[in-house]
């Protein structure tokens, strides 16, 4: 390229940048103008867009504890930062978030229309009685970032919630419901149907139905013939077991035995061991009953779910017996057997055998009886559970016998784990029976959730 010709593509290559500027300029006026123009129609300013707050849930809190909703409305996103299931609700305004696992976060929309002031709350059993209440003030002009900052330390504990004479009527008045009637008793004994081969044979069937949780708390449980827990199921060793599955739900679901020995086709956990049942559908468990188990069943398709929910139940294989240190303490015989199931989560929330307190079982012993507990963990995080007297020994883990007892009042259930405890009866009265994370038994309101008592008389 010569000179004349380098100094022509200078010139051109000028030109062009200039026309690339002018157009780029050209555009950004453009886009305020029309920006102007639409603000100017109502097409609305960013001032005047939804305003974002951010909301969390734990055990058992919502922060902020008052959340104001300007009158353009507002976009929450909800993040679960406990360890256990919650959700988000203005039963009021409609405006519903879902139960979210812990980790996880939803988006739910406030609009500013409806101005007032309206309660928030988590819906699950217990959890709004433990603090998981908040306020949305909606409609309102004072920012939602300056309110969520003022707000985010209230009820903190530096203020009382009510004065100490309404505590105490509160209290005294839930105490003495307790036991309340509700409709719906669980984990009662299924007796099998005895095949011609000496197969025992039960039928369960996944559906979901009210369930009175405590009184006028009724919620849509997913259960095993219609009850939480579900029907005991029990066998002796060398026992052939056969459960026939019917899934009424409206979704798919398997079974799975948790802590019981069973052939790996008939774990049940789809798609890996076998198809999913559907709705509809049935599905035939058969296994030998191998060993002595303290076992559970429960659903093993969107667990997380149908588990908390109800779907789940006890199974027994063959006795665990009192062990030769314990008969040399005076444990000679076990006068009644109660299995304990926990729950925190789904539609149940806090609550013993699918109850919450006042709603919960009460225990009757007189003194000198043994009672064997098989404690069950069917929640999203341990529970300590405690027996103001008598002393408890515990005899198996997960139903291993243990090599040597030991003791304990307090004694934590995992999820997933199961523990075999022997009380024996020492002294007559009316002892509480409850978890020992405070949250889940006590409420300014009173007693909740995971509470009941033994009545010892001589």
């Amino acid at each position: 390229m010569n000179r004349d010709e380098r100094t022509v593509f200078s010139v051109g290559a000028f030109a062009i940048a200039v026309g690339a500027i002018f157009l780029a300029v050209f555009a950004i006026f453009l886009v305020k103008d029309e920006s102007s123009s639409g603000a100017a129609e109502g097409g609305g300013t960013a001032a005047e867009a939804p305003a974002e707050i951010n909301v969390e849930l734990g055990e058992f809190f919502i922060k902020p504890a008052t959340i104001n909703i300007p009158a353009a409305g507002a976009r929450l996103t909800i993040s679960n930062t406990g360890t256990m299931a919650h959700n988000f609700e203005i039963p009021q305004l409609g405006v519903k978030s879902g139960d979210i696992n812990p980790g996880g976060s939803a988006t739910v929309i406030v609009k500013g229309d409806e101005a007032g002031t309206f309660d928030v709350i988590c819906t699950i059993a217990g959890h709004a009685q433990s603090g998981m209440k908040a306020i949305a003030n909606v409609g309102g002009s004072v920012a939602a970032d300056a309110g969520a900052e003022s707000d985010a330390s209230a009820n903190d504990g530096s203020q009382p919630v009510m004065d100490y004479q309404e505590m105490d009527r509160l209290m005294e008045e839930r105490a003495n419901q307790f036991p309340a009637d509700t409709g719906g008793f669980g984990g009662q004994e299924l007796e099998p149907t005895i095949l011609a081969d000496g197969t025992k044979e039960w039928k369960l069937t996944a559906e979901i139905v009210d369930w009175e949780v405590e009184p006028g708390k009724i919620v849509k449980a997913w259960t095993y013939n219609g009850m939480v827990p579900g029907p005991i199921l029990r066998a002796d060793v060398g026992d052939k077991v056969r459960v026939v599955l019917t899934n009424n739900l409206p979704e798919s679901t398997s079974l799975h035995w948790h802590g019981v020995r069973v052939p790996n086709q008939m774990d049940g956990v789809d798609p890996y061991t076998q198809n999913v049942v559907k709705p509809g559908e049935e599905f035939v468990y058969e296994f030998e009953a191998l060993e002595p188990a303290v076992g559970m069943y429960h659903s093993h398709h969107n667990a997380q779910i149908q588990i908390p929910n109800g779907m789940l139940g006890a199974i027994l294989i063959g006795e665990m017996g009192i062990p030769e240190k314990m008969i040399e303490k005076g444990y000679t015989q076990i006068d009644q057997q109660v299995n304990m199931v926990l729950n925190d989560s789904g539609t149940l929330g806090l609550s013993l055998n699918g109850k919450a307190f006042p709603a919960t079982e009460v225990y009757k012993m007189r003194v000198g009886e043994v009672m064997e507990v098989n404690y069950y963990n069917e929640g999203l995080m341990a529970h300590p559970m405690h027996l103001h007297q008598p002393i408890g020994w515990i005899t198996a883990k997960d139903g291993v016998p243990l090599e040597t007892p030991l003791p304990g009042d307090t004694i934590n259930i995992a999820p997933g784990e199961r523990y075999t405890v022997l009380y024996k009866a020492t002294d007559p009265g009316v002892w509480a029976w409850h978890c020992h994370i405070l949250t889940h038994a006590e409420s300014p309101e009173g007693m909740i959730g995971m509470v009941t008592a033994v009545v010892v008389s001589q």
